[in-house]
């Protein structure tokens, strides 16, 4: 995959199709340690034991629609490409989190991709899903946690265009604050 936010996108798809009613998206950039990690955690039905003995090989999978599972074995990989690792720790029934860790700057890194595309893709496209998404860049923070926003919203949908639009332009702006050094963009 070209870019991290792909990855992403598959792994809490896998979540959600394991029954995940929630899912946290964690994103921690640290240029000054040259440390990316990607947590995805969900609260779904966890994996079964004999996917956690082989959670690297593509031609285990859980799925009935199709019998290659590629999702984590890809993510290893671009891991691993790039001095990193992915560690996946599931509990049957409570749920599953997938950690993936990058040398920040390593030639070989994907991408991260349009982050607020992909959030607001996955919110637009499960909309009985709550999602929490924190963006961590050189210690600052940003948050979204759709469950606060249903509560504060009465006459909108969180499907609703401009709602979407809102919160995806809420996100980009959010991550171009974080990257702000001393008044000085780095991209």
């Amino acid at each position: 995959m070209r870019e991290l936010s792909l990855h992403i996108l598959d792994v809490v798809e896998n979540g959600i199709t394991a029954g995940g009613d929630c899912i946290w998206i964690e994103i921690d950039e640290d240029r000054k340690t040259d440390y990316l990690k990607i947590i995805i955690r969900d609260n779904g039905q966890g994996m079964p034991v004999e996917k956690m003995k082989n959670i690297n090989d593509p031609f285990i999978t859980s799925r009935t629609t199709r019998r290659v599972g590629l999702g984590l074995s890809l993510l290893a990989a671009a891991a691993e490409r790039c001095d990193g690792s992915v560690r996946v720790d599931s509990q049957p029934g409570k749920g599953t989190e997938v950690a993936a860790t990058f040398r920040y700057g390593h030639i070989d890194r994907a991408p991260l991709g349009d982050i607020a595309a992909t959030v607001t893709t996955l919110i637009i496209g499960n909309p009985a899903i709550d999602f929490v998404y924190s963006h961590r860049i050189d210690g600052k923070d940003f948050s979204l946690d759709t469950r606060e926003i249903r509560s504060e919203m009465t006459d909108l949908s969180l499907t609703d265009p401009k709602v979407i639009h809102h919160l995806t332009e809420t996100i980009r702006s959010a991550l171009k604050a974080l990257t702000l050094d001393e008044g000085n963009f780095i991209p």
